[in-house]
């Protein structure tokens, strides 16, 4: 996952509202969204190679979604998968909390990651680079490749689209697709500079990001509403095509704090 928008108790209607691309090389093997048959309570999409995933909700009402954090030096070394840092919460029983405190505990071989873990009504965001958790205020979010509400410009760019969005009363699924479908290229001078060289650093700046080998895979909204419905639905590029899934759930439990 590499660009993350979250309004977290910022809509009458809508306490969490959570847009999300994933961004990886095209060839590695990936299974869209789904119920997965060893968690049956577990719904996102799945990494095939090494088994975890990087976004998924589950039917008792816990999300966990995860982003790389850029640093070049972790290209170089050899770690676990980090998708595994997200199914273990979603497959658990432990509150978000406990869960983090038992990753900074364990410190595992991992390249640097932002995870963000909890519930529509207590959701919490981890840096394996800075080792510090923090809890959602309420608000319009956003996370990409360094630490949350790093101001990048695709950052800054799908808040703002965001924040319109919902500002227009009812969230339209479509035009918060249109956010994660925003390919635009800021100039040279607003590009972070995060030491992988200036033609990288263009190629990986817009929301959806599309090259020869490397891009969006998948775009993810998730809507809960106060009646505890819980929508989600990912668009997947799949053998060069684009398939959709869709899950609802009822997560009025969770947001009655039952």
């Amino acid at each position: 996952m590499c660009t993350l928008l979250l309004a977290y108790r910022a809509h009458p209607r809508y306490p969490l509202v959570l847009l999300a691309n994933r961004d990886e090389y095209y060839q590695r093997p990936t299974a869209r969204a789904s119920f997965w048959e060893d968690a049956p309570q577990l719904f996102g999409g799945r990494d095939l190679l090494h088994g975890g995933t990087w976004l998924g909700i589950t039917t008792t009402g816990r999300i966990a979604a995860l982003t790389n954090y850029r640093d070049p030096a972790d290209l170089v070394r050899q770690g676990l998968s980090r998708g595994r840092l997200v199914s273990g919460f979603l497959k658990g029983v432990e509150d978000a909390e406990g869960y983090l405190e038992c990753l900074r505990a364990a410190a595992g071989p991992f390249g640097g990651y932002n995870l963000v873990v909890g519930t529509p009504m207590r959701l919490h965001c981890y840096s394996s680079k800075t080792d510090e958790a923090v809890q959602l205020e309420p608000g319009i979010h956003g996370l990409s490749n360094r630490l949350l509400n790093t101001p990048w410009p695709k950052v800054v760019r799908g808040t703002q689209a965001l924040k319109r969005a919902l500002g227009a009363g009812e969230p339209d699924l479509e035009e918060l697709f249109a956010i994660l479908a925003d390919r635009t290229h800021p100039p040279d001078d607003q590009l972070p500079d995060t030491g992988v060289g200036l033609e990288l650093e263009r190629l990986l700046s817009p929301i959806f990001i599309e090259s020869e080998r490397y891009g969006t895979c998948s775009s993810s909204v998730l809507l809960v509403g106060r009646d505890g419905e819980a929508r989600f639905v990912e668009r997947s590029l799949e053998q060069g095509r684009w398939s959709e899934a869709a899950v609802t759930m009822d997560w009025s439990a969770v947001l009655n704090g039952e």
